[in-house]
């Protein structure tokens, strides 16, 4: 059976782009908030200092985020 592109209905689209930007959304606030929060310039300790284990920590945050979303969206 072939599916075709117009058959295909519009809510699993419209609720994966929504999931999309709401994820995008809140990594954003959550980086934003994670800048907002440290005594120190992240983006100086990152790339001009090469601070790895700083990045190793936002990046586990944002992992351990999107685990979250991707439970809350099922």
């Amino acid at each position: 059976m072939e599916t075709k592109i117009a058959e295909l209905s519009a809510g699993p689209i419209l609720s994966t782009v929504a999931y999309s930007v709401l994820g995008l959304v809140i990594y954003i606030v959550t980086f934003w908030l994670i800048c907002k929060i440290s005594p120190f310039s992240v983006r100086k300790e990152i790339e001009i200092d090469q601070n790895t284990s700083l990045g190793i920590i936002i990046g586990a945050v944002m992992i351990g985020l999107s685990i979250i979303i991707a439970s809350a969206m099922h």
